[in-house]
């Protein structure tokens, strides 16, 4: 009884050392497992990456860098876990991956022409005691085609309504449709985002309702694409609008000034779609001119006269819808001519130069004459002064002076006596 109880204890105690172990060991994994995936930034020897996105057909590169190496190889696995670069060493046959560089303390290698298949997490490890181990995350983003227009095939008149479908396939994420008319964007329903069958991409589809008017014929309408896998803007596709419509009417005559004998004509043109075909001529209160003849959009006088006078009307018909004016003909004497503007403008020039130049040869004769004059004055002023002051000049005094000068005159006086 006691050597079954010895053997009992042993063999617990044998279970009990196992299970330890086991435990032992798992915790290790656990340990090792954790350290994989988190950087401490104090281990010089732990991997460090980063995530990449890239879109279909791209070229991605990855990096694996350490602080330190202890002579331990770096290695690069893909999402399945494989090998691809171990050191300068290629492990994969896949021509798609290169090696860029392979030093102690960093492996770089790059994946061209890259697929949606390429898509998930690469593993970096060291092998050093224990493996360390980074992850990145490589995000490959299907490109989305280029976008369909659809529901619009036949042209539509004026006030009716027009639905539009977009859609484009192959996006990943779900790409996002805009719509635009011209260059104004416009609202449309939400985009409807469907799953394609076997691959990661998705279709988007959008609609576009629209009440049209004449000024939507030949506007533009457009479905762009919006998606971080494109570069260079959006992907669009644009397609005009045709609108139907009633022709808007106006009458050219060939000339604004019609004269008696001339020939003379008056032109229909209708603005519609499609364009007018048909067109009517009437005199408002008269019947037409017997020398006037209706030639389609034309209104024909061989020779004018004064009887031509009157209010003329046309109508253009394009099928759609209907539409007319009025034009007063006025038809001027044969000798009466209307004043050239540009003569007049020319002759006005003309007439402005002549006063000007009159005027100023005027200001510059008067102005000599005024200089002449000024210097008559000062001479004649100066030689009065002159004779004014003789005989004062040998004078004692004032007194004597002014008698000196008066004997002078009355000298003169006296003379004039004594001959008479």
């Amino acid at each position: 009884m006691s050597g079954m109880r010895a053997r009992q204890s042993m063999t617990f105690s044998a279970f009990q050392r196992a299970a330890l172990r086991a435990l032992a060991a798992l915790t290790m994994l656990l340990a090792t497992s954790v350290r994989s995936n988190f950087v401490f930034d104090d281990d010089p020897f732990q991997p460090v990456t980063q995530d990449e996105t890239v879109a279909v057909g791209g070229v991605v590169t990855l990096t694996c860098s350490v602080k330190e190496n202890d002579n331990s190889s770096l290695q690069w696995s893909n999402t399945a876990q494989q090998t691809l670069y171990f050191g300068e060493k290629r492990a994969l046959r896949d021509n798609r991956i290169q090696l860029v560089k392979s030093t102690g303390t960093e492996l770089i290698i790059s994946i061209s022409d890259v697929q949606l298949s390429d898509d998930g997490e690469y593993t970096c490890s060291i092998f050093t005691m224990p493996v360390r181990t980074a992850r990145a995350t490589v995000t490959v983003l299907g490109v989305p085609g280029k976008p369909v227009i659809t529901g619009f095939d036949d042209p539509v008149e004026e006030g009716g309504k027009v639905s539009l479908t977009c859609t484009s396939s192959g996006s990943k994420p779900p790409a996002k449709l805009h719509w635009y008319r011209d260059q104004e964007e416009i609202q449309g329903r939400p985009d409807v985002v469907e799953s394609n069958t076997d691959e990661p991409t998705y279709t988007v589809t959008s609609e576009l309702t629209l009440t049209v008017t004449r000024d939507d014929n030949n506007a533009l309408i457009a479905c762009a694409v919006d998606h971080p896998s494109i570069a260079n803007g959006d992907k669009r596709t644009e397609q005009p609008l045709s609108v139907l419509f009633s022709p808007s009417v106006s009458i050219q005559p060939e000339s604004d000034l019609p004269r008696e004998g001339e020939k003379f004509f008056l032109q229909c043109v209708g603005n519609g779609n499609p364009e007018p075909t048909a067109f009517v001529w009437r005199r408002k209160d008269a019947e037409l001119p017997p020398l006037a003849k209706v030639d389609g959009a034309f209104l024909r006088f061989e020779s004018l006269n004064k009887s031509d006078n009157g209010v003329y009307e046309c109508e253009a018909d394009n099928g759609i819808g209907m539409g007319d004016i009025t034009h007063t003909l006025l038809v001027q004497e044969a000798g009466v001519k209307a004043a050239d503007p540009t003569a007049m403008s020319t002759s006005s020039g003309v007439d402005h130069a002549v006063i000007g130049g009159v005027v100023a040869v005027i200001v510059f004769i008067m102005l000599c004459l005024l200089i002449v004059l000024g210097r008559y004055l000062i001479r004649h002023k100066g030689t009065y002064l002159t004779h004014e002051a003789k005989g004062s000049d040998d004078a004692p005094d004032a007194d004597t002076a002014i008698i000196n000068a008066e004997g002078g005159h009355s000298g003169v006086d006296d003379k004039k006596e004594y001959f008479i």
